[in-house]
């Protein structure tokens, strides 16, 4: 890279850690630190929502299995049809609940609905899993950009990793949510530019057609069903299959509650929640387009996958910047992948310190601390996370890819019994601490029997699978297991106002809408 491009890079991390510093001096709680002091509007919550789902893995991986990867294509955009049902379902039950109580960790919440066992155990889960993902997302922006840009590997993950943790620790929660709108913005460009840049040397539109193999074009398929025929992609898993991951991720996982808790009130959380149910979708299907383009340029350049690092696809879109755009724009691309990858690591580190003072400390602790000491607890928590995942970075080696399809793999395994205990804890009163356990570990152990033993199932089915048989062992143990409740506590959900029916109504629609959209998308092409 150019002298320019180096000074561009340099300049964004310095500007991110000033702006961590500046943030972090109005703070004097942690519910300042964890929660920006629950002020914050509902377009950059968001914003940070998406862009931390949409890490580095997303940016550098979506595009590469459009373009080349064997029975990849626009099929990808099939994993965006169920967020907008996931999003109405936690609308209307789970964060009127969360905002209620007002909450830090929402693992708070299984305490007062269930018992401490129950929060702890699953806070516990949270923090291991969500720790070694970190790092491995981490691990797998940097080896990219080492390998690209021709420096040691140590530099490019000390470069993401460090960067974030700095201004973390000085900003807290505010510092990234603004950090994700900024990245989120730079993205987008990036996207945009490799497009722009993309189709003038393919030649235009016509030459995706003309060059592409039909099957890249196909973005639904109804006759795979996953069930034993050995195909992840089906239209009925990743719709059913996907709609239980969302539901899990973006209304159980502290790293990403704890944004929509940042909201100044309910309203503002279901606007951020809203948001993302409409607009998540325009966005992956920029990156799948960029990837139809650059699938499309290989194809008239065939000499171009020698130039890919060992064969490996997950290049493509790096090695493409650096051959053909200008210095300047090479930083601006480059930054976007750092971008990436900090919007996941800063988001983890912080949610994973609220969790740890929360969950853990706190309930063994059992001392109040002043405002202070709890500041700097805090802090000493991210620093300690930070470390971890920047240190498991540097551990996880060749294995990566395998690694990160396991781990994509494990929060399927877990997704939906824990989303099964939380959604019983709101709809059915009687589900008790006991069940809910018992129903945790029946619906992991059935998907990990899937996983070791029957993987001509899809993996995005254990997700609904593991729900089902969780429920269903909460319901049945409640109702015939003698157990006294160990809390008196009531879920008072607010009478929802007509307009946010009509929102519910209105994602329903835009699914539907979708699913339309993605059956004639080869026509378009």
């Amino acid at each position: 890279m150019s002298l320019l491009d180096w000074t561009i890079i340099i300049l964004y991390a310095g500007g991110l850690i000033v702006l961590g510093w500046w943030l972090g001096l109005r703070q004097r709680s942690t519910e300042d630190y964890y929660l920006a002091g629950r002020r914050l509007p509902w377009l950059p919550i968001g914003f940070s929502t998406m862009a931390t789902q949409l890490g580095a893995i997303s940016f550098i991986s979506a595009p590469a299995f459009v373009a080349l990867r064997p029975k990849g294509g626009m099929i990808w955009l099939g994993y965006e049809l169920a967020l907008p049902l996931a999003i109405a379902v936690l609308m209307a039950f789970l964060f009127p609940v969360f905002h209620s109580l007002r909450i830090i960790s929402v693992y708070e919440y299984l305490e007062r609905r269930y018992d401490v066992k129950t929060r702890v155990l699953m806070s516990l889960v949270f923090q291991i899993s969500r720790g070694l993902a970190t790092g491995v997302t981490v691990y797998a922006a940097a080896i990219v950009l080492s390998v690209v840009l021709n420096i040691p590997l140590w530099i490019t993950i000390l470069l993401i990793g460090a960067v974030a943790m700095i201004y973390e620790l000085f900003g807290g929660i505010h510092v990234d949510i603004l950090s994700d709108t900024i990245q989120m913005i730079v993205i987008l460009a990036g996207i945009i530019i490799i497009g722009v840049v993309g189709l003038h040397l393919v030649g235009g539109w016509k030459a995706l057609a003309q060059f592409l193999d039909p099957a890249r074009f196909q973005a639904v398929d109804f006759s795979a069903h996953g069930l034993g025929d050995s195909k992840d992609f089906g239209f009925w898993p990743l719709l059913l299959g996907g709609f239980f991951l969302y539901a899990s991720y973006y209304g159980c996982d502290q790293s990403q509650v704890q944004r929509e808790l940042s909201a100044r009130n309910l309203k503002e959380c279901k606007l951020s929640l809203l948001f993302n149910g409409f607009f998540r979708f325009p966005v992956v299907l920029a990156y799948c387009t960029a990837g139809l383009i650059l699938g499309t340029y290989v194809a008239q350049n065939s000499e171009f996958l020698s130039k890919l690092p060992q064969g490996n696809y997950d290049y493509l879109l790096p090695v493409f910047v650096m051959e053909t755009l200008p210095a300047g724009v090479v930083g601006l691309i480059f930054i976007a992948i750092m971008a990436a990858a900090m919007s996941s690591l800063d988001s983890s580190i912080n949610s994973l310190s609220a969790a740890s003072t929360e969950d853990i400390y706190k309930k063994l602790k059992k001392k109040k601390l002043e405002p202070h000491q709890e500041m700097r607890l805090s802090k000493q928590f991210t620093l300690f996370w930070g470390v971890f995942c920047i240190g498991f970075a540097f551990l996880v080696g060749d294995i990566s890819p395998t690694i990160i399809e396991s781990i994509n793999k494990i929060g399927s395994a877990f997704y939906g019994p824990v989303f099964a205990v939380f959604l019983a804890g709101v709809i059915y009163s009687k589900a008790k601490p006991g069940p809910a356990i018992s129903g945790l570990i029946a619906g992991v152990l059935i998907n990990l029997f899937l996983w070791l033993f029957v993987p001509s199932v899809s993996w995005l089915w254990w997700n609904a699978i593991g729900f089902l048989l969780a429920a269903l062992v909460i319901f049945v143990g409640s109702n015939y297991i003698s157990q006294a409740p160990k809390s008196t506590f009531k879920i008072k959900i607010p009478r929802e106002k007509k307009i946010w029916k009509v929102s519910y109504a209105a994602l329903i629609i835009y699914v539907v809408g979708l699913i339309l959209f993605l059956i004639y998308l080869p026509k378009i092409f």
